[in-house]
């Protein structure tokens, strides 16, 4: 089962509870200090990486704030005296064409602007301050900087004298957790998938650009508009919306999940200890398959609906119909005594001797 929203990134759809999911930005300035990925990942609020990407920085949501710059302000009042022969360029980069100057978290390197005879362009310089001045010799350059996934690249040409350079870069940032009826999913529960584009608006990727993002995990995207899939459990709880990340901004966003953990128990009779060698299936009403497992005790996060238990137990099979509310844990117990036995069915017809009206104990 699969709910399909829209929350649109604008502050007045914060907090709105006719929505699948609640939206809040905020300025990205004020947040705390992003750092590079330097090859570990981390839980949530920490670094995550995908394979081939050297840097991938998120924001620590438990650090202290910084003090937001002045929209266009460049940050090299005064260029120190390069070495003899070299000129000094001090670069900084910007939130967009008008917005603030990026205080924090960005990785910068300077190549040759002319490759090597193996073809790559040889890296000249790096660092990762804010601000960096570069010492470079007369000839052409390619400055590059990243902050988080967004990336900015620009040509310039150095002579004799020193001058300073500001790239812009169109970032921001999202973080995403997600509840059942205003409780937040703890964050090993809950995971999310980033596509590109808008699925209302028949334009997402079909790959994913960034999965597995951490519950509470900010990560800093290029500004656009994006498809977020996010996954309540192992089960069918999925919740899908449209997202909009803007220059120097944090969407902030709450996803509204529908759905519940279900416990399967078959015992001999009610309130005994559940068996074992059991094999477990769950459907649809229509009889579609949602979810198989084995054991005395499985459990699922299933979204809010109705289903069939289908228990196979000892050469029998064991039926019981159940609805799942959300918010509203409960275990689901088949009883032997309830359901003779019927012989086991691959269809899983849970019409025969009862098999509906067993009554399963909650939590």
């Amino acid at each position: 089962m699969v709910g399909l929203v829209l929350a649109s990134a604008v502050p007045a759809f914060a907090q709105d509870n006719s929505f699948n999911s609640s939206v809040n930005m905020s300025p990205l300035p004020g947040l705390p200090q992003a750092m590079p990925f330097s090859g570990a990942t981390g839980g949530a609020g920490g670094l995550r990486a995908m394979p081939g990407m050297s840097q991938v920085p998120v924001l620590n949501p438990n650090g202290p704030p910084a003090a937001p710059d002045a929209p266009g302000r460049d940050p090299h009042t005064v260029l120190p005296q390069p070495p003899s022969g070299k000129a000094a360029i001090g670069v900084s980069a910007r939130f967009g064409a008008d917005g603030a100057v990026i205080p924090r978290g960005l990785v910068w390197r300077v190549f040759a602007d002319k490759p090597e005879a193996s073809g790559a362009y040889p890296l000249v310089a790096e660092a990762v301050d804010p601000s960096p001045v570069f010492f470079l010799s007369p000839g052409g350059y390619v400055v590059h900087v990243a902050y988080g996934l967004a990336s900015a690249a620009q040509r310039i040409i150095v002579g004799a004298s020193s001058r300073r350079e500001q790239l812009v870069l169109d970032a921001g940032a999202m973080k995403l957790q997600a509840d059942v009826n205003d409780k937040l999913i703890p964050a090993q529960k809950i995971s999310f998938d980033l596509f590109e584009g808008s699925f209302l608006q028949g334009k997402p990727s079909s790959r994913p650009y960034f999965r597995g993002i951490g519950s509470g995990e900010v990560l800093i995207l290029p500004s656009g508009n994006y498809h977020v899939v996010a996954t309540y459990g192992d089960g069918n709880a999925v919740i899908q919306a449209d997202l909009s990340v803007q220059d120097g901004k944090l969407t902030d966003a709450t996803i509204h999940q529908r759905a519940a953990e279900i416990t399967l128990k078959l015992v001999s009779q009610a309130g005994t200890t559940p068996l074992g060698d059991t094999q477990w299936s769950i459907l649809s009403p229509g009889g579609d398959s949602i979810k198989e497992a084995g054991g005395s005790t499985p459990a699922f996060v299933l979204a809010e609906g109705g289903y069939i238990a289908i228990a196979r137990h000892d050469g029998k099979t064991y039926s019981k119909e159940f609805d799942v509310e959300a918010g509203k844990d409960q275990s689901v117990e088949l009883t032997l005594t309830a359901n003779e036995g019927l012989p086991q069915q691959p269809s899983g017809d849970s019409s025969g001797d009862g098999g509906g009206s067993d009554s399963g104990g909650q939590d």
